[in-house]
């Protein structure tokens, strides 16, 4: 297993500022399927796979299980056109990822979202080479606040997990990436402040303030 740093990204929240156009697209769908989603609703279900989402809405057993996929897709198909119409990447984002990269850092991505959404930004940040490892929604069955989401990736990184931060923007994710012995650095962002993310080892209020000294420096020896 290499020695490397590595840093996993959320996307969310984190490489692409994606809440209102997640929660628009929620909202649609929602409506077309008789049911108001307050933003309260929504900010408390952020971060987790389309189907707990659709769960937590939706009474369990409402829907067939074609039924909640065909729905998923709807969600994500609306949440894409309103993404890709005015694209709003998180400022440092492409900046932080290149930093790291030149600093000889394994990169990883972690997010709940399907493959087609992870396409996009990476599509959009011209990003996509620096990742030695992306994982989706649909490569793991559990959402965070699970760790499977970063396991996975420190797997395909060939990094420790104690060698890893993860970089997110939800208590859920922060969550994860502690229960997977990684360091977790919230980054407060739409939806999410920072005191919900107080279980973090660092809070920061953007992606500027951090760098590959700072987060070396944040890893050091590795969680135990």
């Amino acid at each position: 297993m290499s020695d490397r740093f590595a840093v996993i990204f959320d996307m969310d929240g984190v490489l692409v500022d994606s809440y209102h156009a997640h929660f628009k697209s929620w909202q649609a769908v929602a409506a077309e399927e008789g049911l108001a989603i307050t933003e309260a609703d929504f900010a408390a279900q952020f971060g987790r796979t389309s189907r707990e989402i659709i769960a937590a809405y939706w009474h369990e057993g409402s829907y067939t299980e074609d039924q909640i996929a065909e729905m998923d897709d709807r969600k994500e198909s609306a949440f894409r056109r309103i993404l890709e119409a005015g694209f709003p990447v998180m400022p440092g984002a492409v900046e932080l990822l290149d930093s790291l990269a030149n600093a000889g850092f394994a990169l990883g991505l972690g997010s709940s979202g399907p493959p087609e959404n992870i396409d996009l930004v990476l599509s959009q940040l011209k990003a996509r080479s620096m990742f030695g490892a992306v994982v989706t929604g649909c490569d793991v069955t559990r959402g965070k606040p699970d760790p499977q989401v970063f396991l996975l990736a420190a797997q395909r990184l060939d990094a420790a997990p104690g060698r890893c931060a993860v970089v997110e923007d939800a208590p859920a994710g922060v969550r994860a990436a502690n229960a997977a012995g990684m360091t977790s650095v919230g980054l407060a962002s739409t939806g999410h402040t920072r005191e919900s993310l107080r279980e973090a080892d660092l809070v920061v209020d953007a992606l500027a303030e951090l760098s590959p000294r700072l987060l070396r420096e944040l890893i050091g020896p590795g969680k135990t």
